[in-house]
């Protein structure tokens, strides 16, 4: 159920990028402070990244993950990571390790990689939310009503509802 929730969000993701232009994905909106929908993205897709290239070793710093303007600036570029992170989603749980650098110390805690999904799927969301702000001010581009709204809230709307 997690890598389906994961793979609906990712697909609205490209659904979206397939109505924007480079120009429009890569402008800066006043709304998020200037980053623009191509920074939110790069930034979800990297966190991914990261957890799927910190797999095999088994130790994730989400801080030294890559930082690939490409993914920012093109639409396209950004939907061949998506799909490629979809085909990298793993079946298999392992012990994973998280290192952290704070306030000048690097911390390392245990858990798992299905956690870190749900924290990458939960992130995703976040971000997707913050997406939707900007693309309030393009009129011909469509998102769905629960573009960046969290999973736990849609259950909770839809027992308002009946």
């Amino acid at each position: 159920m997690l890598i389906k929730s994961i793979h609906r969000s990712l697909d609205e993701l490209i659904n979206l990028l397939g109505q924007l232009s480079d120009h429009d994905y890569s402008k800066p909106c006043e709304a998020l402070s200037n980053s623009s929908i191509g920074e939110h993205t790069r930034h979800i897709l990297e966190m991914f990244q990261c957890l799927d290239k910190s797999y095999d070793s088994g130790v994730l710093n989400y801080d030294q993950r890559e930082r690939n303007i490409q993914i920012q600036t093109e639409t396209d570029y950004a939907k061949q990571c998506i799909f490629e992170i979809k085909r990298s989603l793993k079946s298999e749980n392992k012990i994973l390790y998280l290192e952290q650098f704070i306030d000048g110390l690097t911390m390392r805690i245990q858990t798992n990689y299905y956690r870190e999904l749900l924290y990458n799927l939960e992130h995703c969301i976040h971000h997707q939310a913050l997406i939707k702000v900007a693309v309030l001010q393009y009129k011909n581009v469509m998102v769905h009503e629960n573009f960046g709204v969290a999973r736990s809230t849609i259950e909770y709307r839809k027992q308002c509802v009946q």
